[in-house]
């Protein structure tokens, strides 16, 4: 597999925030993801923590947004964010909603033919892993992972159902029963069909009732203040399924007057990143 190509890169906290470019088999086109480095990937091999970020955010708002580096450096892990979607096929319609298409991949494998390029649970779990070992400096079997939104759906689903890859889950303000509310609705049945059984697989709620073990440790965190939090979010759903799993270790936190935003992220992303430090350095 070629190695990624360098797009750019920044300094920060003694270590770097790396940008590549790569073709890709899964997406059928290019695809982009950030790493941070930190300074500890100099001399050693590295833990990853992976972050799948929102609708319609891509490979770099977290980067430049949340904070994590400070934190990240001092634990020595690396970041890993992949961008939301496949761009560049030019599909009708893709760019016509900023909840659907372009930068809203929702993190599984379409099965309708107009969106075959759609193939981000693939991308994600199989192929950038692969892509990753280019860099001898990550320890690619020592991963956990982490997201918001669209993307804490994302972690979930991708962190419950591959528990051999990831060793902690955590989330901010994720989608958690996505075949019951809008936006969930409008992506299945848009990238899956209308049958509704083949949803399941993606919905974090359902996923978790079915989740076998080994143990595992869940963190969310989602704002009291979140306009999505009523419509789209439906965190009681999965919060009661979870609790009601003994494989399952879930802190979820209601954080009294924050918000959907970065800055929420910013406030608590050291928690996370503490959370999987906690899990990634057991020995």
């Amino acid at each position: 597999m070629p190695a990624p190509e360098l797009q750019k890169e920044n300094k920060v906290f003694g270590g770097w925030v790396k940008r590549f470019k790569h073709e890709s088999t899964a997406c059928s086109c290019p695809m982009t993801f950030s790493v941070f480095f930190p300074p500890q990937a100099a001399g050693r091999k590295v833990p990853v923590v992976y972050y799948l970020a929102g609708l319609t955010c891509n490979d770099e708002n977290f980067m430049q947004k949340a904070g994590a580096q400070r934190r990240a450096a001092e634990l020595g892990l690396a970041l890993v964010a992949p961008d939301t979607s496949p761009r560049g096929h030019n599909v009708a319609g893709e760019a016509e909603s900023w909840d659907f298409g372009v930068g809203a991949g929702f993190y599984l494998n379409a099965k309708v033919d107009k969106w075959k390029a759609w193939q981000m649970y693939e991308y994600i779990t199989v192929e950038l892993p692969e892509v990753l070992r280019s860099f001898s400096s990550l320890d690619i079997d020592n991963a956990s992972i982490m997201g918001h939104s669209m993307g804490g759906h994302g972690a979930l689903v991708l962190g419950l159902r591959n528990p051999g890859k990831y060793k902690s889950i955590s989330a901010f303000a994720p989608i958690t029963h996505p075949m019951i509310e809008p936006w969930g609705q409008k992506a299945f049945s848009g990238y899956l069909g209308e049958d509704r059984e083949t949803w399941k697989q993606y919905d974090a709620t359902e996923v978790v009732k079915a989740f076998g073990g080994p143990e595992r440790k869940i963190l969310i965190d989602q704002g009291s203040k979140d306009d999505f939090l009523k419509e789209h979010l439906n965190a009681d759903d999965f919060v009661r399924a979870a609790k009601a799993n003994p494989c399952i270790k879930l802190s979820y936190r209601l954080q009294e007057g924050y918000d959907h935003s970065y800055y929420t992220i910013a406030t608590f992303v050291d928690d996370h990143l503490n959370l999987h430090a906690e899990e990634l350095f057991k020995r």
